[in-house]
This record gives C-alpha cells, sequence and structure tokens, in this order.
C-alpha cells in the first residue's frame, strides 16, 4: 500500500480505506457475500490477480480474515472487528453517492452482470413462501444473448438461471435494463414505472401483488438526489 508519508491518523486509516477497490470489497462482505466468486461478481472490473492481492493486503492489514470453508476445499473472507468498524463508512459514502453523485447513467455504467448480482442477493424469496416461483426478465433493449434471466424462488432461497430452468413462470417482467437500475437505485418508483410502461408485469394477481416486497431495491433507495440534472423520471 502506498504511504501519504504522515502519522496524522486520518493519513494512516486512508493508507488502507482509500487503497483502489478496498470500499467495494468491504461493501460486498459487510452485505454478506464470503466467498471469492461472489466478490468477483460484485466487483467485476478488478481481474482475479488483482482481486486477490488486495484480499491478501486487507488480510495482512488485519481487516479481513480468511477461513476455510466448510467443504474444506475452500476459502471463505470475513471482517474482522477492524473491518466492521469500516461497515458505517462505507455505508455513509453510498449515501453521498445517492445523494450528490446520481445522474443519468452513462453507457458504461449500464452493468447489466452487476444488477444481476444485486437483485440475487437482495430479492426476498420468503414472499411466496416454501412453493416453487419463476421470475423473468426480459431486457428488451439487448441482444439476444444478454435478454433473458430468470430467478427461481423456492424453500426460501433465490438462483438466478441464465437458461430457462424449465418450470412454469409465475412472473414476466418486460423492462429497459437502465430502466431496471434507475428502479434498483430509486430514481423511479415502482408504481411510476408501472404506471407509464416503462415496466411491464404479466403473471398471476397473486405473484404480481408481491412483487414490490420480493424485488430488491437498493437499501440507500429512499435517499433523495440532490442534483438537478438527474432527469430520468
Amino acid at each position: 500500500m502506498k504511504s501519504y508519508g504522515q502519522f496524522c491518523p486520518v493519513a494512516k486509516a486512508s493508507e488502507v480505506f482509500c487503497e483502489r477497490w478496498t470500499a467495494l470489497i468491504l461493501r460486498e462482505l459487510a452485505s454478506g457475500s464470503s466467498r471469492f466468486a461472489h466478490l468477483q461478481r460484485g466487483i467485476p472490473l478488478a481481474s482475479p490477480t488483482t482481486l486477490s492481492r488486495r484480499l491478501k493486503e486487507l488480510e495482512a492489514e488485519g481487516i479481513i480474515e480468511r477461513r476455510r470453508s466448510r467443504s474444506g476445499r475452500s476459502w471463505t473472507y470475513h471482517l474482522t472487528p477492524a473491518g466492521a468498524e469500516f461497515a458505517p463508512i462505507v455505508e455513509a459514502l453510498g449515501v453521498w453517492g445517492q445523494r450528490w453523485s446520481r445522474r443519468e447513467l452513462q453507457e458504461h455504467e449500464i452493468d447489466l452482470g452487476l444488477l444481476l448480482w444485486a437483485l440475487e442477493k437482495d430479492v426476498q424469496p420468503d414472499v411466496f413462501g416454501n412453493a416453487r416461483t419463476v421470475v423473468h426478465f426480459d431486457f428488451h433493449d439487448r441482444p439476444k444473448s444478454q435478454r433473458h434471466w430468470w430467478f427461481l424462488n423456492e424453500a426460501g432461497s433465490c438462483e438466478m438461471c441464465v437458461e430457462d430452468p424449465g418450470h412454469e413462470v409465475d412472473l414476466h417482467l418486460t423492462v429497459s435494463l437502465p430502466d431496471m437500475i434507475y428502479i434498483w437505485r430509486g430514481d423511479i418508483s415502482l408504481a411510476h414505472a408501472l404506471e407509464t410502461g416503462r415496466l411491464v408485469v404479466d403473471g398471476a394477481t397473486p405473484a404480481r401483488r408481491k412483487l414490490a416486497k420480493w424485488l430488491g431495491i437498493c437499501a440507500l433507495a429512499h435517499v433523495k438526489s440532490e442534483r438537478e440534472q438527474l432527469r430520468v423520471a
């Protein structure tokens, strides 16, 4: 890690926290991710080599700890007490970002993989009970290979499927990828998206009624933007 060459505690903490990818690694660990593959899904632009190096550096600093998985064949990563103290700082960064940095999405920010990972982590499959419930997303603005995704909810857990799981679909959601990101981020309310046709939902009435509770909207969606140029709704 690069040093600021100062004994100031702000400088010493910044040497750890402000290194590239650290805040995102802490974000993923604080939200429950622990496997390397899951960390990769949340930080897709960090190469496996870079991510591995950053994890080792954070472990050496006592910010995270590595544990053997239950199978004993791999490792999992967890925040130490020192790392957990960074969690409120990461959340405060998110609040600031929601309030002051939101704007119309740029092309390089329209990330399908990151949205799918956020949804898979944060949806609430319990709202459907123990019965199998399949939610199908049709991102109509994406090429065919990226257009269709299925979320299989069963017995309180959810699994994203890249191919049709072969079960009856209970909810069909048709939406553009940018609009779904705006919905997730809180820029467009679910009700507004439905009223304006930016999100079209087909399915049985009981499942439709549970959509709002199932959908994993960003935990900071309630934070209002202060940027006047945000004009997505």
